[in-house]
């Protein structure tokens, strides 16, 4: 497992490298930052004097030598409006878009799982015809759609939820860390939680429903298939009540094709959840990169990408090891 673990990891370096490539690329080949940072009325002298400053008279692969050498310090360069460093600005939005990430993905899982496991046990039942429906539905609507309808009902008709942000106006939290569920909850700030709970409710349903219907779809197919087994047949023929055949030997065996559902939708959602957080005004690091591609900040831009591609191959890798864990058959040359 050890070596399996140091191999895989290795083999991230050159995803990575590919995608700082690609990234580093598009910025240089369709963006100005002279013309950016200066203005558009700049004289001509200053866009030389700046351009000779920032290397862009370099050859480009020596620009990209000189960016792969700053990523390797872990320096994501700076913004071309802000000027503030790349890294500080992801590092204040991502707390944010990983709290959302983890409610939207714990409502997917339970939601989705039991749906499914439902369906599959009670197949071809007003419960499994409901069940797909629903996650037909789940897959079919777009999600903009769904938290504008959210908004309208939640918010404006009935008036029970806030209509988005993160916190109402005026709230003193008394926080320090962006991680503001995790950390009201352990210092016991009730009122600040619950306000933070309200302003999550929304978002985490319209981004859950997309993966809620994946799971439910994949686990009602894999658990059809485990339960045909001889083995799941064999333990329903030893006396063993039907909760402990579902639960204990069926539904283990038919979680690998829904873990991997999981992860991948895991890092669909941490790499920025955009529309949702654009409908939500949620300021994590979907709503970061849609500000910086309007505002052509690609430094920002390529930090965004860098890091929904870091958080992809990392949740991959943890995804594979998962796998030996739930099927101790499972073994790692």
């Amino acid at each position: 497992m050890l070596n399996y673990t140091i191999r895989r990891v290795l083999m991230l370096v050159p995803v990575l490298l590919g995608v700082s490539l690609g990234v580093f690329l598009v910025g240089a080949l369709q963006a100005d930052p002279t013309r950016i940072m200066l203005g558009q009325h700049a004289t001509a002298e200053a866009v030389a004097a700046l351009r000779e400053e920032l290397g862009l008279n370099d050859p480009i692969l020596v620009q990209y030598g000189r960016y792969v050498l700053r990523l390797a310090q872990g320096d994501l360069g700076r913004s071309w409006l802000t000027h503030s460093p790349v890294s500080v600005e992801i590092k204040a939005r991502f707390p944010h878009t990983v709290e959302l990430t983890l409610a939207a993905m714990a409502l997917a899982v339970v939601v989705g799982i039991v749906a499914g496991i439902i369906s599959a046990v009670r197949q071809y039942s007003v419960a499994d015809y409901t069940t797909m429906v629903g996650a037909l539905l789940g897959v079919s609507m777009p999600i903009f759609w769904l938290g504008l309808m959210l908004i309208s009902v939640f918010a404006v008709e009935l008036r029970v939820l806030p209509v988005s942000g993160r916190l109402a106006a005026g709230v003193e939290t008394g926080l320090r860390s962006e991680f503001y569920i995790l950390e009201a909850l352990f210092t016991g700030k009730w009122a600040v939680l619950w306000d933070l709970i309200k302003h999550l409710i929304m978002p985490a349903v319209a981004l859950a429903a997309y993966s809620t219907a994946l799971i439910a779809r994949m686990t009602r197919s894999s658990m059809l298939e485990v339960v045909r087994q001889d083995y799941v047949r064999t333990a329903r023929a030893k006396g063993l009540s039907e909760r402990v055949v579902i639960y204990k030997h069926a539904l283990k065996n038919a979680l690998i094709p829904v873990v991997t559902v999981i992860g991948l939708q895991t890092g669909y959602l941490l790499g920025g959840a955009v529309l949702t957080e654009t409908v939500f005004s949620w300021p994590g690091v979907g709503s970061l990169a849609v500000a910086a591609i309007q505002n052509s900040d690609y430094p920002l831009v390529q930090g965004c990408v860098l890091l929904v591609a870091a958080v992809f191959v990392f949740i991959n890798l943890a995804v594979d090891l998962v796998y030996a864990w739930i099927d101790p058959r499972i073994h790692y040359a």
